[in-house]
């Protein structure tokens, strides 16, 4: 595949299989509710709703959801001009292959803010299932939808010793947020640039320019 349909392949995969997973959650798990990922105690779905920010971090309010909202539309319109001037200047497939991963990302969790309160019921807390396209509306007016998390990992469940400050005694917990594929997406695509970042940087070798040699030679 060339470039192009890296990024185009990558993109559409991670907002299907998003959406996917999300549309599923969302209509066949009660909200707080879940179960154990191939019966392991440390993996679980467990189905929680946020105000659009990643691994289950909320802004509060009705404005601050507006602004969050519009901010993150913004950076991704940014985003992918960035990406379009990386294709253009030929950049390693590795580095677009991150980056794309990135906006796929932000946009899996815009998508669920633009439009889940338009064309969901409301999940309530061990309370009935939400339906698609209700009779009655949505839960939320356009860019107030929340969005959907699922993957939890609790890991470690342990009591921090008495004797350290602030937190002794209380429990510790790891890893503690909820996130999606979207999260995980933005996640992968930053660890990716941050490890291989030289390897995408790496300026090419300089090659002998024949003409010069002989040049030097002759010298």
């Amino acid at each position: 595949m060339n470039k192009k349909q890296v990024i185009f392949s990558i993109i559409i995969l991670v907002l299907i299989i998003d959406q996917a997973l999300k549309i599923y959650v969302k209509t066949h798990i009660p909200y707080g509710d879940g179960f154990n990922i191939l019966g392991l105690n440390w993996a679980r779905i467990h189905f929680i709703e946020n105000e659009g920010m990643a691994f289950g971090l909320s802004y509060g309010g009705v404005a601050g959801k507006y602004l969050l909202s519009i901010f993150r539309i913004f950076m991704v319109s940014g985003l992918l001009y960035v990406l379009y001037k990386l294709y253009k200047a030929d950049e390693s497939l590795g580095f677009i292959a991150s980056f794309s991963l990135i906006i796929a990302g932000a946009i899996g969790n815009i998508i669920d803010s633009a439009f889940y309160g338009l064309i969901f019921s409301e999940s309530k807390f061990h309370g009935d299932i939400a339906t698609m396209f209700p009779p009655e509306g949505g839960y939320a007016p356009f860019l107030q939808g929340k969005v959907v998390d699922m993957f939890y990992f609790p890991m470690v469940q342990s009591t921090w010793p008495d004797w350290m400050p602030v937190v002794g005694g209380e429990d510790f917990l790891f890893f503690r947020p909820v996130f999606n594929v979207a999260d995980s997406a933005i996640t992968v695509g930053v660890v990716l640039i941050l490890i291989f970042y030289r390897r995408f940087f790496k300026s090419p070798s300089k090659k002998t320019d024949p003409t010069m040699t002989t040049e030097t030679a002759e010298n």
